[in-house]
């Protein structure tokens, strides 16, 4: 067993399989890649697979990246209105706050590497 699989994920929009996709400029092809830990076959280069992740740890995820953050300037901001009552100030407070939050996240992001797990399966 190695100790870590790189699963490049192909991810495409409707528009670039689309036959007029040179006519818009909406059209774009990305690639991501995903590191897997734990796995337990071995795979090949250019093996498909599907790549699994569980439904409540990504609600888990979209809670620390934008429902959480999204409280927090909502918080910050009526907060700061009702202590200084200067709009400018409070808003740009507000949307400063988030940067302590987000670095935050990317100090523990091998503690939520831990927690958020994806998973690979072979395709049959």
């Amino acid at each position: 067993m190695g100790t870590s699989l790189i699963v490049t994920i192909v991810n495409q929009s409707a528009c670039s399989s689309c036959h007029a996709n040179g006519a818009c400029s909406v059209a774009d092809l990305q690639e991501k890649e995903i590191e897997i830990a734990e796995f337990r076959n071995k795979y090949s280069p250019g093996q498909e697979v599907t790549v699994v992740f569980q439904e409540s740890k990504g609600f888990t995820a979209l809670f620390y990246g934008y429902i959480l953050p999204f409280i927090i300037v909502l918080f910050t901001l009526v907060v700061a209105i009702s202590v200084t009552n200067n709009e400018l100030f409070s808003g740009l407070l507000s949307l400063v706050i988030l940067i302590p939050y987000y670095v935050l996240l990317y100090f523990f992001r091998h503690q939520l590497k831990k927690v958020f797990k994806f998973e690979v399966e072979e395709i049959n």
